[in-house]
């Protein structure tokens, strides 16, 4: 059995391509006259799961990653994914940056994760130089750190968890889910990527919960479902080896969709992320 958390470590360790097919991109310039310019490529491995699919998860921290990795001198304020299709574990996802814009405080960018030659996503990726401002916060936790008792095992998550409710139930619930998760000592430029690759987990699981006699497990006999958007927000820097609360809700579900959101709390209850998602579920005869 390999290391789930090293093997994890190993996707976000993306390797620059400097000779990748079509890094030349022409774009228009405002006169109708066109340039070249040369985009920053990134590869990535895959996990290795039991099954052939990839995580949806993985995309989105190598996402994340790869436009730190283009633009070092700015933190990720947004990322916006669009999954065009499903991408398997046979072939390394290629992450071809183009920047948009990079001013001194603000830049703008667009990644195309391709495989095989493939387009399997792309993602709209706002950054910000990080700055002092005045701070505000509304929206509180209320909510305690769960004891050792509610730890749960989640087979895509390698580290400490603990839940509020079981998402393989079958029985109805309220469509919300509250995971508190610690990951072991890692690095702060990592904390991004992590969060965004925990948000993708729990959203289709959280809509399930209105569902009579469905429970998560049964994504492929009871439903097909797949994440088709993403987007997480990131607002204050944070670090993942310290206590975060993820908060799920999901307000519908509806025409063969579900829809869910969140927010990122610290242990002392100030928010640091916020998320959302749109999925495909269908529910088999």
């Amino acid at each position: 059995m390999h290391d789930l958390w090293t093997d994890l470590l190993g996707c976000l360790d993306l390797r620059p391509q400097q000779d990748y097919p079509n890094s030349e991109s022409v774009v228009p310039r405002r006169d109708n006259t066109h340039r070249a310019t040369t985009l920053s490529v990134f590869e990535g491995t895959n996990q290795r799961l039991e099954y052939h699919r990839l995580f949806g998860g993985q995309l989105l921290a190598q996402f994340v990653g790869a436009a730190v990795a283009a633009c070092p001198d700015k933190a990720v304020k947004s990322v916006h994914v669009l999954f065009a299709r499903e991408g398997k574990s046979d072939a390394p996802v290629y992450y071809i940056v183009h920047s948009q814009h990079q001013g001194r405080s603000f830049a703008a960018l667009t990644v195309t994760a391709r495989q095989k030659g493939e387009v399997i996503g792309t993602a709209a990726v706002s950054m910000h130089a990080v700055e002092e401002g005045f701070a505000h916060q509304t929206v509180t936790a209320d909510s305690p750190l769960l004891p050792p008792e509610n730890r749960v095992h989640l087979d895509l998550i390698p580290w400490e968890t603990r839940a509020s409710a079981d998402l393989d139930d079958t029985a109805v619930g309220p469509p919300g889910y509250d995971l508190w998760m610690r990951t072991p000592e890692v690095d702060q430029e990592l904390a991004a990527p992590l969060v965004a690759y925990a948000t993708d987990l729990n959203l289709i699981g959280t809509a399930l919960r209105a569902v009579d006699g469905v429970g998560q497990r049964g994504n492929g006999t009871t439903f097909t479902s797949a994440t088709t958007s993403h987007t997480v927000w990131f607002h204050r820097p944070f670090r993942t080896d310290q206590w975060l609360l993820l908060r799920h809700h999901s307000p519908i579900l509806a025409h063969g969709r579900c829809f869910g959101r969140g927010d990122v709390f610290t242990e002392d209850g100030a928010l640091v992320a916020s998320f959302a998602q749109e999925a495909l579920l269908r529910f088999r005869p």
